[in-house]
């Protein structure tokens, strides 16, 4: 909608803002050093509003927390533009210059009125009014969320609305305000930056632009495919199905992370022929493995991390590589090689970069030799070597000429609760523990603080189901049953528990679903229907809705 794959607005803005609206983010678990840029904007003076199913810690510095039912976002979202629009909030001069397909997205949330989304998400019309009008006549109001909105099988439809907020209140463009998505882990949004997707090269130009896809083949002497790839989530359902026979997996824990795992591990071992794992660790995935990799950890390699506001800085290798360990980028050379593509003897990581840097606008003028000189890093856009770097985008207008707005309609999740599974489960991360966990379930402090799989839930369900707190339970999905420590907590809604994704031994993934998004594929992590069943017959009652 804007023309930019990442937070429009700089991390060290957030300090400086005037409102916060926190959606889909536990952001001082999964995000702590954004969280402290947060707390210090709050102490500042600065208003908070926060959006989530659980009430996160954030949310106790709130001053208007929605705590709405799970996978309804779009209402939430919806009636907040509805408020906007009828109460004459809107920057009128901003839309007329800059945007395109307003009215439709004025005609499509008409009918979203905060009373009828009272009734759909549980959160009062009147604090969904307050949030509405705070957020669109604050000046420096920024929004802020992750992967409690996109894994959702309506999370571009999340994100859309999100965007039509910032669109209709003028908040794009100037410092501390601007929509940022905060990436899920440590460089992703290098990774994305420099084409590890299915459907962009380097700097997000699309693999069926005819033109960039001929400016790579140029450069890299190959034939490159015109049709878009598939992303992970369709990747394993092809594993599942016998489609993809052959794999090749680098520092993902592909049986912990991804959805409805137990189907996963049935394509491992009767359809994938031939599965290569590099990693650090060895970790679940690795025994499925034909071939193991060893590859090096960051502290063990020279090379840059992009973080979620698009900022690249310098990674300096400390120590070598640990008995047979190789740099990943060595590793990745000599597998094309003898895979039949003579592939550059590069001298290094910086040469790679200035490859990259060749043929992507957006970095262009990054360098590793600029990055020495400037130990902040660069933001992107950066076009040339004289370039200052990018903290704030747009700020001459949305970077694509116009920016579109998106009409949405609701549409509720993929499962929803019934008799047989009566509860919604959410998942997500804790503080102590790391993703798919495989470093920090080797740490004996991080496994002192948090150290087995839990199930939070509220205490009426907890009455209701017989259940006290630290009493081990099983739950239960249409895909899996695993085990789990009851944690009594007011932070959860009635008819709703969370469980983190981290723990081998009781994998939350076996339960999740792996419906996806019509547009990303991304499964639906925050939403499926489950039961809870005590060791004592107690357990599985409806709750009271």
């Amino acid at each position: 909608m804007f023309g930019a794959g990442a937070m429009t607005n700089s991390i060290d803005e957030i300090r400086d803002a005037d409102l916060l609206f926190v959606t889909g983010s536990n952001t001082t678990e999964a995000h702590p050093i954004i969280a402290m840029e947060m707390k210090r904007a709050i102490q500042r003076g600065a208003k908070l509003i926060v959006s989530d199913p659980r009430k996160i810690w954030l949310a106790d510095m709130a001053d208007i927390f929605l705590q709405i039912r799970p996978g309804t976002d779009v209402w939430l979202l919806n009636a907040m533009a509805n408020v906007i629009i009828s109460e004459g909030l809107t920057d009128d001069d901003f839309i007329a210059r800059s945007t395109e397909g307003f009215e439709k997205v004025k005609a499509a949330t008409a009918k979203y009125s905060p009373e009828e989304a009272e009734k759909v998400t549980g959160a009062p019309a009147e604090l969904i009014r307050e949030a509405a009008r705070i957020y669109a006549t604050t000046e420096k109001a920024g929004i802020y969320y992750t992967l409690g909105i996109t894994e959702h099988t309506h999370g571009t439809d999340n994100v859309y609305c999100l965007a039509n907020l910032v669109l209709m209140t003028g908040h794009l463009g100037k410092r501390s305000a601007g929509m940022n998505p905060l990436r899920g882990q440590n460089n992703v949004q290098g990774a994305n930056d420099a084409g590890a997707s299915p459907i962009f090269y380097p700097g997000y130009q699309n693999v069926t632009d005819e033109s960039a896809r001929k400016k790579f083949e140029e450069a890299w002497g190959v034939e490159l495919s015109p049709n878009e790839g598939q992303n992970l989530n369709v990747m394993m359902k092809s594993v599942i199905k016998g489609k993809i026979r052959g794999l090749y997996v680098m520092g993902e824990d592909i049986v912990i992370s991804e959805p409805n795992a137990s189907k996963l591990e049935v394509g491992l071992n009767e359809n994938c022929e031939f599965l290569v794992c590099q990693e650090i660790f060895h970790n679940v995935t690795t025994r499925f493995a034909d071939v193991v990799l060893p590859g090096a950890c960051f502290a063990e390699k020279d090379g840059v991390f992009t973080n979620s506001d698009r900022r690249v800085q310098r990674v300096r290798k400390a120590v070598d590589p640990p008995g047979n360990a190789r740099e990943d980028w060595r590793i990745l050379i000599d597998f094309a090689k003898a895979s039949g593509y003579p592939m550059p003897d590069y001298a290094s990581p910086s040469e790679i970069y200035d490859e990259m840097a060749a043929l992507t606008p957006k970095v262009a003028g990054i360098s590793h030799r600029r990055l020495e000189e400037n130990i902040m890093g660069l933001q992107w856009p950066c076009p040339d070597p004289d370039h200052p770097g990018t903290p704030t985008l747009h700020i001459d207008g949305p970077l694509k000429g116009k920016a579109d707005f998106q009409a949405v309609e609701y549409r509720p999740s993929d499962e929803l609760p019934d008799d047989e599974y009566p509860l919604v489960l959410s998942t997500g991360r804790v503080l102590y523990h790391y993703n798919a966990a495989t470093q920090t379930r080797r740490e004996a402090g991080s496994m002192a603080k948090i150290g087995r799989n839990f199930i939070e839930m509220n205490r009426k369900d907890a009455r209701r189901l017989g259940f006290h707190d630290g009493e081990i339970v099983d739950v239960v999905s249409r895909r899996g049953r695993i085990d789990a420590e009851v944690m009594i907590s007011p932070r959860m809604r009635v008819g709703c528990v969370w469980m983190p994704m981290h723990f081998e031994e009781s994998r939350a993934n076996l339960l999740t679903n792996d419906a996806g998004d019509p547009v990303t594929q991304t499964g639906e992590y925050k939403v499926c229907a489950v039961r809870v069943e005590g060791r004592n017959g107690n357990g599985h009652k409806n709750p009271e809705r």
